[in-house]
């Protein structure tokens, strides 16, 4: 099975640059640093000095919650070089963003023998720490080749993804028991990951609940409420994906809203921005994008949020919260985002990427499941009658949230001790 993995790989090289070039149409960030991904770094490429201790986020989501564990790791070992390997092109933008030049950053290769083992013989990683499910055959075969520990962070594993990793059998326990440790967010997950063959399992939390929203975000939140209307009910549709908008669209033009509601659409992945705005085009409805930051006239009824890194600050801004990914088959998007702000958050029926945190949201009344998208607006629109609700969800919220946080604390409780020439922590740190 890995000669025929590896076998597969070998015959998609040919076309990976030709895919990256086509992505790179819409997203320019998959058009740099090319080479990075077949293992091959220039002279001026990313350096490093001391020890690496080496953290794969493989898109936007991975990349924010890595936050708490990076900040120890820099705490823990200042003299060190964290090194944070991305997938794509928004993640990449996102590590630069949140971190800087404190990491040095590079695309994580292709997994294919050549380019992993190059990768590993130019960072010499001390120790790699790959956030949820980020499970690569010949990564994790070739480190443990090299004697590099990996351990899985912040570890999700749904039922329906277990049950394709049972399909490979054998090939799935070596592949998991090759892992030096297991960091898991819920008790299922874990039981999942055993059953599949990890060993030395921890449930920790998910540290999506341990990252602060800035300041700058909060600002820029209330900066945006004035520029839509500080007198105008707001709600968002965030992170939404393919086939979602015309669903929400197509239900808010049957539904009775208060007068002068503004809807907030926000794809999730930027390529969309433009195929939004040609479906609001299409419908006849007037729209105003964020990117031209400009006032929303009275008459305009939709904003299409159509920037990077500014998610947190759209919820701030909002009324009401709806997490994408949901309506349709596909698992949900980050529905903690919304509760950190105590905007009161809404889902659809598909959430199985955060199970267990969607469940406890609803049983806390700081999230409410709608059946689909004629439903979805239905609760907008009582939502936005009754302020008393939207506060009580609100308090429920900050409750929430706050009741768990701390994932990061026992994350690394667990993890420095592990990690080579990292004391054990003390009081979280």
């Amino acid at each position: 099975m890995r000669r025929l993995y590896a076998l597969l790989w070998y015959l998609a090289l040919p076309l990976l640059p030709l895919r990256l070039w086509w992505r790179g149409r819409k997203e320019p960030g998959y058009r740099l640093h090319v080479g990075e991904r077949f293992g091959r770094y220039r002279a001026t490429g990313p350096q490093v000095t001391g020890d690496v201790f080496w953290v794969h986020a493989v898109s936007v989501g991975e990349t924010r919650a890595a936050a708490p564990l990076i900040e120890r790791l820099r705490r823990a070992r200042p003299d060190a070089t964290i090194l944070l390997t991305s997938m794509t092109a928004t993640g990449r933008e996102t590590g630069h963003a949140l971190y800087g030049e404190s990491v040095v950053q590079c695309w994580l290769p292709y997994d294919v023998p050549f380019a992993v083992r190059a990768f590993i013989a130019r960072f010499r990683p001390r120790a790699g720490m790959l956030m949820e499910t980020e499970l690569w055959p010949t990564l994790l075969a070739e480190c443990a080749r090299a004697g590099v520990p990996l351990f899985l962070v912040n570890a999700r594993l749904s039922a329906r993804s277990a049950a394709r990793y049972a399909r490979a059998g054998g090939a799935t326990r070596t592949l998991l028991a090759s892992l030096s440790g297991v960091a898991a967010q819920t008790r299922d997950d874990a039981g999942r990951l055993e059953a599949l063959g990890a060993r030395d399992i921890v449930v920790t939390g998910n540290l999506k609940f341990d990252v602060d929203v800035p300041d700058t975000q909060r600002l820029l939140g209330r900066e945006l409420r004035t520029r839509f209307g500080d007198d105008r009910p707001l709600w968002i549709a965030a992170s939404t994906r393919d086939g979602e908008e015309a669903l929400i669209i197509d239900a808010l033009l049957q539904a009775t809203l208060p007068i002068g509601t503004l809807t907030l659409i926000v794809p999730r992945h930027p390529q969309r921005f433009d195929a939004v705005a040609e479906l609001l085009g299409s419908r006849a409805l007037p729209f105003v994008r964020r990117s031209a930051n400009a006032p929303v006239p009275r008459d305009v009824a939709f904003v299409l949020g159509d920037s990077m890194g500014e998610l947190a600050a759209y919820y701030i801004a909002s009324d009401i919260a709806f997490v994408g990914g949901s309506l349709l088959p596909l698992g949900g998007q980050n529905l903690i985002e919304p509760i950190a702000t105590g905007t009161p958050t809404l889902i659809g029926p598909h959430t199985f990427n955060f199970a267990e945190a969607a469940a406890q949201a609803i049983a806390a009344g700081a999230a409410r499941r709608v059946a689909d998208a004629n439903a979805l607006l239905t609760a907008v629109q009582e939502l936005l009658a009754d302020p008393g609700d939207r506060e009580a969800m609100r308090m429920a919220a900050s409750a929430f949230y706050a009741a768990h946080r701390g994932a990061a604390d026992r994350l690394w409780e667990w993890l420095a001790p592990k990690l080579p020439g990292v004391s054990r922590p003390r009081d979280g740190g």
